[in-house]
């Protein structure tokens, strides 16, 4: 064999330069499902399901001309993946290991090192899924010891031309953020329209049937599975989404209501991560219902952010230096994750619909994410490694590049600041001004003590104490610390009590 080119769930794009200069009678691709990749981290059946089955069908959707090695999840062979490989590299000699870069350092290193031990050259081609290359982010980054998103996306905006007139911004603002926080009111979201359902076919059927055997110990239900996992079914999504929800995004997309998860959102991020879709037909398409007329500045410009910003960004950081983010702990968090993150067992309402809507779908908005599930932890102080275990457990969308530096960098703050400019903490306030989920709930979010106290407010203003010193002269979060001083002293230790049996009851 000349090169194995190896193919990973997260890699699933037909245009890879893996395939360039393919030669069958030579070269064969190799595609593995192995247990120990929902293991590594306890991964959701839902999570596990949309990989497997988006795996397969890019595998049945290969031509003939590219001879395939592929195991299944129920095949026999060692759990781990990389162990696998080594087998195949001692049975096939190939020259060469073909690959581009994995969405994970840990898989990345263990590649590396199996290839070495086995005598193969490894090689990386260039991915061009992205519009940034690591390269570029990294000469980018270079002297500057805070890295903000919102430089990049204007870098972006200009090196890409897209939404500019000239030099400058179209609407003469580089972000609409100010307008993208609307919410509903407590006469709620109203009609609204339903996104496309894609019922799972034979092939994913016999995934669900697979992961529900082989998984039968991890969180998660897969009756209600609906994921696109062909690229096909990837580019309904996408339209779906461009023709009957982006006109309202940009102004709804921090907004909560229970029993809508999805709202105006998306649900793109997975198809993304899977590379079914490609970030540049996602703006481009973006683009064209702009231009036409159909979708407001306002909608189309905090939809791009998220895709040639944000996303962009996220992955650049990762790969600066992965070890130092995954071990970052800058606040000095050591709480266990409460036990409910696995189960949505809690009186806290937010907490429940959010974490139950994850668990049955794999699905959460990023509002619901940060302010929601990561506030919590971060008030908490939940040691960050835990939080981003969980993260990448649960979400259907989550691969380490991108869901490390969402978790460990923006919502825990573990880096100290060097990604986002200070801490999200937020009171149950804001969950209550951002959603209905306050309404029905036994928790009061105006109260810090007493028994109908809501925990996240409680929280805040113990987080606030404890972290005093380190931002009380903050130039971003000065204002939200000098907040104590109207607290009294004897109320803070009320709190302080509070927090205790808090976290008592959390064990």
């Amino acid at each position: 064999m000349r090169h194995l080119v190896v193919v990973l769930g997260d890699q699933l794009n037909a245009d890879s330069l893996v395939f360039d200069d393919f030669d069958p009678s030579q070269d064969c691709v190799w595609m593995a499902e192995r247990v120990g990749e929902s293991r590594y981290v306890w991964s959701s059946k839902v999570r596990s399901a949309v990989f497997l089955s988006a795996m397969r069908h890019f595998a049945a959707s290969l031509p003939d001309r590219f001879p395939l090695l592929y195991t299944s999840l129920t095949d026999p062979g060692p759990d781990d993946l990389v162990d696998l490989l080594a087998l195949t590299l001692q049975e096939h000699l190939p020259r060469r290991l073909i690959l581009v870069r994995p969405g994970e350092h840990r898989l990345r290193v263990a590649i590396q090192a199996c290839a070495k031990a086995q005598g193969v050259e490894y090689v990386e081609r260039p991915d061009i899924h992205f519009f940034c290359t690591t390269a570029d982010f990294k000469s980018w980054a270079k002297g500057k010891t805070s890295l903000r998103m919102e430089h990049f996306y204007r870098w972006m905006r200009q090196r890409e031309n897209i939404l500019m007139e000239g030099a400058k911004p179209i609407g003469g603002k580089w972000n609409f953020d100010a307008q993208n926080r609307g919410h509903f009111g407590h006469e709620g979201p109203g009609w609204l329209p339903a996104p496309r359902s894609f019922a799972p076919d034979a092939l994913t059927q016999q995934v669900l049937s697979d992961v529900a055997s082989a998984l039968t110990d991890h969180p998660g239900d897969l009756g209600s599975f609906d994921w696109p996992t062909t690229r096909d079914e990837a580019l309904i999504a996408l339209d779906d989404f461009l023709d009957h929800r982006l006109p309202a995004f940009g102004r709804y997309q921090d907004a909560m209501w229970q029993g809508e998860p999805l709202l105006y959102h998306a649900r793109l991020s997975a198809s993304l991560n899977l590379r079914l879709l490609s970030p540049r037909e996602v703006v481009d398409g973006a683009l064209q219902r702009y231009q036409k007329g159909r979708v407001e500045l306002s909608s189309v410009e905090g939809f791009i952010r998220q895709i040639l910003g944000w996303r962009e960004f996220v992955r650049g950081v990762y790969w600066l230096n992965p070890d130092r983010l995954l071990a970052s702990n800058a606040l000095e968090a050591h709480a266990a994750l409460p036990g409910f993150y696995w189960t949505g067992d809690t009186d806290m309402q937010c907490l429940r619909e959010v974490i139950s809507q994850t668990l049955s779908t794999g699905y959460a908005h990023h509002i619901q994410r940060l302010m929601v599930t990561g506030n919590f932890a971060l008030l908490l102080g939940v040691e960050p490694h835990q939080v981003h275990e969980w993260y990448l457990a649960v979400y259907t969308d989550a691969v380490e590049w991108v869901e490390a530096p969402n978790t460990l960098g923006m919502s825990q703050f573990a880096d100290g600041g060097r990604m986002v400019s200070k801490p999200y903490a937020a009171s149950g306030r804001y969950i209550e001004r951002m959603s209905n989920y306050c309404e029905g709930c036994r928790f009061n979010p105006s109260e810090a003590t007493g028994g109908s106290a809501c925990p996240f407010t409680t929280l805040y203003w113990d987080f606030l104490d404890r972290h005093r010193e380190r931002f009380w002269h903050h130039p971003r979060a000065a204002m939200q610390w000098r907040s104590l001083d109207r607290i009294p002293s004897d109320k803070l230790d009320a709190i302080r009590t509070q927090v205790a049996n808090i976290r008592k009851q959390l064990r």
